[in-house]
């Protein structure tokens, strides 16, 4: 594998588009989805006369330009006049009649590797409402940028929600077919369904792959540099802290409205389609850059501890939202209690061995280890 180019699923098309000829499809896709880092997958379907029928579209849309959280409508695509139906509005899980007169749905996403990334709860809602229908789906794979590590507290089934919806740590380690054939194999779907899946796989990758994403996966994670810090700085939207929505560095800084926090300064603004409303806003906050910081090949903590022994004022560091993140109430618990960032991971090991085993049955490629 070492020194051969890595090629997507979608940059292979010879793999796939006979599986999807004279058959009528259904695509979940975004602004990721394109092929030799050009051309969109939904336009190279149209020029080789295949059939698409509707676009389903997650968070931040079909193009990719709605802010972190926004409802998307349903609409159609100005370039090509397809149907898109949304799947992070008033209807995150597709119903049986979106999906009923298709014959085939292709998922092609880029993902990150976290398990608090909502492109994966999208995977899971599409392939259960497939599996309810007999409709079957082909994944085509992509590298997971984070995938040459797994970390973090394995979340507990109390704290399933759309930023966790699989007892998976943090950082994953799989790509989404991987995780696809994960989520099939161990019964995570809705009663037991299985989802007849195809999964092409990527050329010239595996698990200790470093790739770098041609596209932006999400408007908040901008480079290689915001993907890599992503699971460990992302537990900072469950604090009162900025990580930097609103300025053009987003997932790679940390501050706050008071001058203890460090010497770093700047000032959250609303960007259009990128944070609307930013946490802080028009706050001039002081905190610290993480630009130059070392590639991380685990989960740190110390940024989260660091600033939680910094606090002092009478509002609560922590907001709710923080257990969700988490997967556990245990992590918020942990640092209010004072322990070590070495004494909080110690108590993931049992977990997350658990889950490195059970991970290896649903590997396509080579591992790290």
């Amino acid at each position: 594998m070492k020194g051969e180019k890595i090629l997507p699923a979608a940059s292979q098309p010879d793999e796939y588009l006979s599986l999807l000829k004279n058959k009528k499809i259904g695509l979940v896709v975004n602004q990721t989805s394109i092929i030799n880092d050009s051309v969109h997958l939904v336009d190279f379907l149209l020029q080789n006369h295949i059939n698409v029928s509707r676009i389903f579209a997650p968070e931040h849309g079909f193009r990719g330009e709605a802010a972190d959280g926004a409802q998307i409508e349903n609409s159609k695509d100005i370039k090509t006049g397809i149907p898109i139906l949304s799947l992070y509005g008033s209807n995150r899980k597709p119903g049986q009649e979106q999906v009923s007169d298709l014959d085939v749905v292709v998922f092609d996403i880029q993902d990150v590797g976290a398990r608090f990334y909502t492109y994966i709860s999208t995977m899971h809602y599409m392939m259960e409402t497939c599996a309810a229908v007999g409709i079957p789906m082909i994944i085509l794979d992509r590298p997971n940028p984070n995938g040459y590590y797994v970390d973090g507290p394995v979340l507990e089934s109390d704290y399933k929600s759309f930023v966790g919806m699989h007892p998976i740590p943090v950082v994953h380690g799989m790509t989404v077919g991987e995780l696809a054939l994960m989520i099939n194999g161990e019964g995570w779907l809705e009663n037991g369904v299985t989802c007849d899946l195809t999964i092409i796989k990527v050329k010239g990758y595996d698990h200790r792959s470093r790739y770098s994403l041609p596209v932006r996966p999400s408007p908040n994670l901008p480079n290689d540099k915001a993907i890599n810090l992503y699971p460990s700085i992302c537990f900072f939207e469950g604090t009162k802290m900025s990580l930097g929505r609103g300025t053009d560095f987003p997932f790679q800084v940390l501050g706050y409205p008071d001058s203890t926090f460090g010497d770093f300064q700047f000032t959250p603004v609303s960007i259009r389609g990128v944070s609307d409303n930013p946490p802080l806003e028009g706050k001039m906050c002081f905190g610290i850059d993480l630009r130059k910081e070392e590639e991380l090949d685990h989960i740190s903590l110390k940024y989260l501890i660091s600033f939680y022994q910094k606090w002092h004022t009478e509002e609560p560091f922590f907001r709710d939202y923080i257990d969700q993140l988490a997967g556990n109430s245990a992590l918020r618990e942990q640092i209010q209690e004072g322990m070590s960032e070495e004494e909080i991971k110690t108590s993931w090991q049992t977990e997350l061995e658990k889950f490195k085993t059970k991970r290896k049955k649903y590997l396509l490629y080579q591992d790290f280890e």
